[in-house]
């Protein structure tokens, strides 16, 4: 009987602790410079476009930059770090306690329950300091302007419809107004408050905002989550340079994928840094840390180059490929994606989207631009993550 039964078919993986370093060098140097002024721009134009009086960016340029990056980085969470990890910490060839649970989804949970527990104190114990100084805070977000002015042209061409409905003929043949459509243009309109009208921008519709607090959102100051968005802004500084060091590292010991990957990076680098330049530019800073914005691009603008030259140094003596290195990979990926699915899914599309009184009043055309653009920074990104 034993002789009948079929054959198992067996699979042997092979184990390899060194690193695929083929030389290049020259090549290799270059990817500093080149990867590092794609990073930069990336971080930093945002930033120049949004706080300095010298570059006429167009606020529609700005609105499609800050959408598009959202999408890169919601799709840099599950695409460029979640599946990374979840090769590294459930590659075969590991061994140990490592092989007995799912340790990558575990650690993104955690991730993400540390980072709304890290955002809610600093809220409530105000970590930032801002109570009674909302007044030293200043932003400049030409996405939220570029919604407002259309948002005003939309209402201007409304009411001139409405003038002309409201507009008599006299007996002579010149138009007058009438008392009753003088009153209608000077009398307000008030909110009815009843949960799904068109007029009514709480949220939930006919409930609390996003804090809880019912208020009328066009009087509401920019700074008054300034806690929260400050967490939000670090958090999101944190996972990307932590993930811009791996990507350092990987590229500098690549082995026959070098060239691939370096144009792929050349790429995923600088989208990245849109979305990050995007969010530090349009933050409310203190006047007296105006330089704060321009210190944190730049430092995820040198993150990847310090990270490729250091790979570099010890190309000898890395072992991409051994145990240690993939559990350290692994688990860093995994905390880079929980910090970037939080923020992506919480601060960029809830806050931009749902909690935003001026999107929540604008037109659907530019709601959906909007969502148009989050989807094609997702989509590219995600196009990338077949190479890198």
């Amino acid at each position: 009987m034993a002789d009948l039964m079929p054959a198992v078919p067996t699979v042997q993986v092979e184990c390899g602790t060194g690193n695929d370093y083929d030389g290049r060098l020259g090549l290799r140097i270059s990817s500093i410079f080149v990867i590092g002024v794609g990073s930069m721009l990336g971080a930093l134009l945002p930033i120049a476009a949004a706080r300095t009086k010298r570059m006429h960016v167009p606020k529609l340029a700005f609105f499609i930059t800050k959408h598009f990056g959202s999408g890169v980085i919601i799709t840099t969470a599950f695409i460029h770090l979640l599946s990374p990890a979840n090769e590294a910490l459930n590659n075969p060839c590991n061994t140990g306690p490592i092989t007995d649970y799912d340790w990558a989804a575990g650690i993104v949970l955690m991730t993400i329950f540390v980072m709304f527990f890290i955002e809610l104190m600093a809220a409530r114990f105000d970590v930032f300091g801002t109570q009674g100084h909302s007044h030293d805070l200043e932003t400049n977000d030409p996405a939220r302007d570029f919604i407002r002015k259309e948002k005003s042209e939309t209402s201007a061409s409304s009411n001139g419809v409405l003038k002309t409905k409201h507009m008599g003929h006299s007996s002579d043949g010149h138009s007058t107004h009438t008392a009753e459509s003088s009153q209608l243009q000077t009398i307000p309109s008030k909110t009815t408050g009843v949960p799904g009208r068109e007029d009514d921008f709480t949220y939930p519709p006919g409930g609390d905002d996003h804090l809880g607090h019912q208020r009328d959102h066009d009087h509401v100051s920019d700074h008054d989550h300034f806690a929260a968005q400050m967490t939000g802004l670090f958090i999101l500084e944190f996972g990307v340079i932590f993930h811009s060091i791996f990507i350092g590292l990987t590229l500098a010991v690549a082995g026959e994928d070098f060239v691939v990957l370096y144009i792929v990076l050349c790429f995923h680098q600088t989208f990245e840094g849109l979305g990050l330049g995007s969010r530090l530019a349009t933050a409310a800073w203190p006047k007296k840390k105006w330089w704060m914005p321009w210190a944190l691009g730049a430092a995820y603008g040198l993150t990847t180059p310090i990270a490729i030259a250091a790979g570099l140094g010890v190309r000898s003596s890395l072992e991409p490929n051994s145990q240690s290195t993939r559990i350290i990979n692994g688990v860093f990926d995994s905390i880079s994606a929980g910090i970037l699915i939080y923020t992506g899914l919480v601060e960029l599309m809830a806050h931009d989207f749902m909690f935003s009184p001026e999107m929540r009043k604008a037109s659907m055309k530019m709601l959906l631009l909007a969502y148009g653009c989050m989807c094609v920074g997702a989509g590219l990104m995600a196009a990338l993550g077949k190479w890198a």
